[in-house]
């Protein structure tokens, strides 16, 4: 409880402060006379005290002040008192706050002015009276705390003061501690007021509400009445009642009122649970209230909200039932489908991660009581993105509908397979005592999934990754096994997706360092941490360098040198590759401009986040406006996983790069889902020849050769150059040029290097004329 919403300096919550602290003040007008007759006795004691040795017109003078604000006060909390709370005003509050301080202010005044004048003694008989009025005003003025706090705080530190100064340290000590216990005293008092008064207002708040219930009742056309004899038959049914049954009046007066509300059942005696319910109530003579009772009304399950209580005669003598009901079918049959809801999954119909989260609860329970294992598998769709943005999310939809279905037929008594949500599964084993299941569990949802959905004349492929923790060893609670289990799903995916990976303590290690270097890369580029290698591109004819690639390199202050394999992916991820691009952009094309022959193209690589980004032709057009490389000598790579993310604000993009001048490459074709659809949508220059092929062509795979021969025709066909990756020696670059590649990249033709070895490959009259 806030003490000072208690003292009213702040608004409480869940009401007004009006509402809260008028009705306290108003109640010290209860005791204002009381407190004037202290005060006024007070003066006729301080004057008897030191009336022999203080002139009498300064004691006039102070007796006077006393009753002239006690006066004040008097009238003001009576004031309160015949106004009522809707008078009363923080302004107010601080008013008679403001008062009591003067009084405590003038019953200091002896301390400070008439105790030089008096003995030992006479300090011990007027700080006896100073403290009873204190307490007095603490006691008689709970319910209004700062006015009590003020008072008492003055006059009590100002004693205290004067009774030091005057030579009686052991009473100054004593008004000290008295002063502060007196303080805690007051509001402590006050806080029992406080919470007496929220009482109040909680009882009133549900006086209301039975009494808006009550009216609700009265008005409603839903419920009825019913009364029993001691023999459990109906009598004197009402209309209501009547059409509750279906029947008529005349054919159920008298009839048994279990009979009429048990169908079927009356007869075969199988009663649902809640008649019995029902009518050990009426055999115990015991009242009960809001009973929910499953009737069979005309051979239709319906639900009954029953409320009754046992009717006594004059003699005594039990005499039957009274009560009230009401049909609640349709709330109980909304209640079940909220209940449903709240535990399961709407499209896939499996659990959901509420009721996954209990069952791992209760399965822990167990592990931990009995010393056994439980185990929780979660899985998530590999490659369900490409589906859900490139065929949309209705189809996306029933491959998930599909997908629990497979999970399902898979799943023991022992296991419950739930959604967690959007594309990923979690699996309870209740029981891993044996350790092979959780491995037997994981390998057939990997396998079950990836084999083939038919949905709309789609035969569609995607995986599964798995991840699996042990509790209670992997984590004593949900969440902590929840955690692990997420992050060896992340694991599983990490390493390329349809695989299964156990917890291991080590992946909070990986976990840590991703976060590590994600900082490090966020202040990576106001660090100029970042640099541009570039990788010539040469004609495969000729071997003379017709571009480069810009290749963006990272070398942290906090962790060295970092592979472009780790911090790119988690650039796209965190979506720093967005400034990091923009940057690569500039810089690409400024080293360009100034310092390569004018006929040497520089190829940029942008990522699919980049390209989704409403201004990203606008950095294009500022990346050659500030550098002044013509637009004919920008090639713009992209790969093929463009299009599974927003493909036609992608297209629009690249489609107005190229109406700047700008060529656009397919880089690492082949790679992707549905490659040859793509070359239809927009007309690259380029297509990449991905290094896996090339390296399985050197090594005489058939596959790979005719895949490569196969990519070149079809460029020639569309008018498109071809360039082979990864070409690391003579015999290799001799292959691809005679499979008629354009153009060739490689280590063989030079690894990716800084600015000053990309010029120094230029011949000396380029380097002299760019100079």
């Amino acid at each position: 409880m806030c003490t000072r919403t208690v003292l009213g300096l702040r608004n409480p919550r869940n009401t007004d402060w009006l509402r809260l602290h008028g009705p306290q003040y108003v109640l010290l007008g209860q005791r204002a006379s009381t407190r004037l007759a202290f005060n006024i006795a007070g003066i006729a004691f301080i004057t008897a005290v030191f009336g022999s040795v203080l002139p009498w017109y300064m004691l006039s003078a102070w007796g006077l002040g006393i009753a002239a604000i006690s006066l004040y006060i008097f009238r003001l909390e009576n004031a309160f008192a015949n106004t009522g709370t809707t008078g009363f005003s923080r302004e107010e509050q601080l008013t008679h706050t403001a008062a009591a301080a003067i009084k405590g202010v003038l019953w200091a005044v002896p301390a400070a002015l008439f105790l030089g004048s008096a003995g030992p003694a006479s300090h011990g008989i007027a700080w006896a009276y100073v403290a009873a009025m204190m307490l007095a005003t603490s006691a008689t003025r709970y319910s209004a705390p700062m006015p009590s706090i003020a008072f008492v705080g003055i006059a009590g530190l100002g004693w205290a003061a004067g009774l030091a100064v005057h030579g009686s340290l052991a009473l100054a000590l004593v008004a000290v501690l008295s002063t502060a216990l007196t303080t805690l005293g007051a509001i402590e008092s006050a806080k029992a007021a406080y919470a007496e008064r929220l009482a109040q207002l909680g009882m009133m708040e549900k006086s209301e509400v039975v009494s808006l219930l009550l009216r609700e009742y009265e008005d409603s056309a839903a419920d009825w009445l019913f009364q029993l004899d001691s023999g459990r038959r109906l009598q004197k049914v009402s209309p209501r009642l009547a059409f509750a049954l279906g029947r008529d009046r005349a054919e159920i007066e008298g009839r048994s009122f279990l009979e009429l509300i048990s169908g079927p059942a009356w007869e075969t005696g199988q009663f649902p649970k809640s008649l019995h319910d029902l009518a050990d109530k009426f055999k115990e003579r015991e009242n009960f209230s809001n009973l929910t009772v499953e009737v069979s009304i005309g051979g239709e399950r319906r639900w009954w909200e029953l409320s009754g209580t046992p009717i006594i005669d004059e003699s005594g003598n039990y005499a039957g039932f009274r009560g009230v009901g009401s049909d609640v079918t349709a709330q109980r049959e909304s209640s079940e489908k909220i209940a449903y809801l709240a535990r399961y999954d709407t499209l896939t119909a499996l659990p959901n991660r509420l009721m996954l989260h209990e069952t791992l609860g209760d399965a822990l329970k167990y592990a931990e009581k009995w010393r056994s294992r439980c185990a929780l598998l979660m899985l998530d769709l590999d490659r369900f993105k490409a589906v859900n943005d490139s065929l949309g999310h209705m189809i996306g939809d029933r491959m998930l509908a599909q997908v629990a279905q497979r999970l399902t037929s898979i799943m023991t008594e022992n296991e419950i397979c739930g959604r967690l949500g959007g594309d990923e599964f979690g699996i309870v084993i209740r029981d891993a005592s044996d350790k092979t299941r959780i491995e037997s569990v994981a390998r057939a949802v990997i396998e079950t999934l990836s084999a083939p959905y038919h949905i709309e004349n789609h035969v569609l492929y995607v995986g599964a990754s798995v991840g699996s923790a042990i509790g209670p060893r992997d984590g004593r609670t949900v969440e902590e096994l929840m955690r692990n289990a997420d992050l060896s799903l992340y694991r599983a995916k990490d390493i390329g997706g349809g695989e299964h990976c156990r917890y291991e303590p080590s992946l909070h290690a990986n976990v840590e360092e991703r976060r590590q270097l994600e900082f490090a890369l966020r202040s990576a580029l106001a660090k100029e941490e970042l640099v541009l290698n570039y990788q010539p591109v040469v004609d495969a004819n000729s071997e003379a360098i017709v571009s480069f690639e810009a290749l963006v390199r990272w070398t942290s202050e906090e962790h060295g040198f970092v592979s472009p394999g780790k911090f790119i992916p988690l650039a796209e991820d965190t979506r720093l590759i967005v400034p990091i691009g923009k940057w690569v952009m500039q810089q690409a094309c400024t080293e360009a401009a100034r310092n390569w022959p004018e006929h040497i193209k520089v190829n940029v690589n942008v990522s699919p986040e980049q390209l989704v980004e409403p201004d990203f032709v606008t950095t294009v057009v500022q990346a050659l406006s500030s550098s002044g490389l013509a637009p004919q000598r920008l090639e713009i790579e992209v790969t093929e996983s463009i299009f599974l993310r927003d493909a036609d604000v992608a297209g629009r993009a690249l489609e107005q790069c190229i109406a700047l001048g700008c060529s656009v490459a397919l880089d690492d074709f082949g790679t992707g889902y549905s490659s040859l659809g793509y070359l239809r949508k927009l007309r690259f220059s380029t297509i990449k020849v991905d290094r896996t092929f090339v390296q399985g062509a050197s090594q005489h795979s058939a596959e790979s050769i005719a895949i490569i021969r196969a990519v070149v025709a079809m460029a020639d066909s569309l008018g498109m150059s071809t360039t082979a990756e990864g070409v690391e020696t003579p015999e290799e670059a001799a292959m691809i040029r005679n499979m008629g590649c354009t153009k060739i990249q490689g280590f063989h033709f030079g690894r990716p290097m800084n600015a000053a070895d990309a010029i120094a490959l230029f011949p000396a009259h380029e380097r002299r004329r760019i100079a």
